[in-house]
């Protein structure tokens, strides 16, 4: 991991393994990654004969949000060939998801957030438009059970 500076780092850097080792082919560039995060739920609850009329904070369970990954098309049938394990149901499809955001010059991991359990629960093919001058993106939905910082 690399030292603590007085300047943010880009989010342009970055690498995407899906499980499988790969973060340096086409099929591991993304465009996009969005929805890190991690929600920790507080239940309230006040005794009836409590001195202070406001209620306790308890915490409760936590849940993580579903990533989105968008990559533009390149023909790759990876991520519909995952789903598609998914689908059939095979909990060896589970995986371990690394994303890394790194320096500027690329020789350092500025942060990694590891998603375990993760498993793709909807995919989204491009737009397509005869008019239109965009590159065709696909976007993949992961849900997870847990997210580790590092």
């Amino acid at each position: 991991m690399a030292e603590l500076r007085e300047r943010p780092y880009s989010q342009f850097n970055f690498t995407v393994n899906l499980g499988t080792g790969d973060t340096d082919s086409v099929q591991a560039g993304f465009q996009e990654v969005s929805g890190l995060g991690m929600e920790i739920t507080i239940a309230e609850y006040r005794n009836g004969n409590e001195k202070d009329n406001a209620p306790r904070k308890i915490t409760g369970t936590y849940k993580v949000p579903d990533i989105t990954l968008k990559r533009g098309v390149i023909g790759a049938l990876d991520l519909y060939e995952w789903l598609d394990q998914v689908r059939s149901g095979r909990q060896d499809a589970l995986r371990t998801v690394t994303i890394q955001l790194l320096s500027e010059d690329r020789s350092a991991t500025a942060m990694e957030w590891k998603l375990t359990n993760a498993r793709p629960m909807k995919y989204t093919g491009p737009s397509l438009n005869g008019k239109g001058t965009d590159v065709a993106v696909e976007e993949l939905v992961l849900a997870c059970e847990r997210i580790e910082l590092a």
